[in-house]
C-alpha cells in the first residue's frame, strides 16, 4: 500500500504558519543540523480505514526522523501494538528507512511541528487543523479514528464540527459518529503515561482490539 503523502493533507516541511514553532525548529536545526527539523508528514495509506491522530512530533522522535512516532518510546509501544493487530508489515527499527509499512492504517498528528516542552498552544492547534480537515476529506474517509490523548480528541471534534460536551474524552471510549464511523480514545502512549501506569500495555491493546473487531465486523 502507498505510504506517502496525499495532496493537501500535509504541510510543506518548511511550514511557516506558526512563528513560535518555526523559531523552535530553527533552534533545533542549529543544534542538530542532521535531523529533519520540519513539519512531519503523515505516514501510511491515505485511503486507510484507520486514522491515528497523535499530539505532535517528539523532539528526538519524529522531529529527528521525519516519520510520526519514529525514534522515541511512544513509537516503540505504538508500532509494537499495530503489528500485533495486523496494521503493519515489516519490522519497526526506530528509523524512517526501516522498511516498515502500515496496513489499512495512517498516522498523523494534530500539530505537525515539534513544540517547546511538547506543549502546543491553542493557536498552533487551530492553524494546523486545516490538514486534518484535508485528511478527512480523502475518499474514502477513514471508518475509525483513534485519538491519542485529549488534545488530539478535542482537535478531531473541532475538525468534525462536533460539540466536546457530547463526546467526552475517556480512555477506551468509543464515540459513534454516524454513517458507520467511530472515534476512539486512548491515553497517549508516552513514556510518562506508561511509567506512571496511567496507560499499561494491556490498556493500549484493549483499544486496538476494539478497533480491529469493529473493522472486521461483516458490515464494516
Amino acid at each position: 500500500m502507498p505510504q506517502s503523502d496525499s495532496k493537501g493533507a500535509d504541510p510543506p516541511a518548511d511550514c511557516g504558519l506558526c512563528p513560535r514553532l518555526v523559531a523552535f525548529r530553527r533552534e533545533s536545526q542549529a543544534k542538530q543540523p542532521d535531523w529533519f527539523n520540519g513539519a512531519v508528514a503523515s505516514f501510511g495509506d491515505p485511503k486507510a480505514r484507520l486514522l491515528i491522530v497523535g499530539l505532535a512530533p517528539g523532539l528526538t522522535g519524529a522531529n529527528r526522523t521525519a516519520r510520526p512516532f519514529t525514534g522515541d518510546f511512544a513509537g516503540d509501544l505504538l508500532y509494537q501494538t499495530l503489528a500485533e493487530y495486523g496494521f503493519s508489515t515489516g519490522t519497526y527499527d526506530r528509523r524512517a528507512d526501516d522498511g516498515l509499512n502500515l496496513v489499512d492504517c495512517r498516522i498523523t498528528n494534530a500539530v505537525r511541528c515539534v513544540p517547546p516542552q511538547n506543549k502546543p498552544i491553542g493557536a498552533e492547534i487551530k492553524a494546523c487543523r486545516q490538514f486534518l480537515v484535508a485528511q478527512l476529506a480523502q475518499s474514502p474517509a477513514p471508518r475509525a479514528i483513534l485519538a491519542l490523548g485529549r488534545i488530539a480528541h478535542d482537535s478531531m471534534l473541532s475538525t468534525l464540527k462536533l460539540r466536546r460536551a457530547a463526546y467526552p474524552f475517556a480512555h477506551n471510549a468509543r464515540h459513534d459518529l454516524g454513517n458507520g464511523r467511530a472515534l476512539y480514545d486512548s491515553y497517549h502512549c508516552s513514556r510518562y503515561n506508561t511509567n506512571t501506569r496511567r496507560l499499561t500495555t494491556d490498556m493500549f491493546r484493549a483499544v486496538f482490539a476494539s478497533i480491529r473487531a469493529d473493522l472486521d465486523a461483516p458490515d464494516a
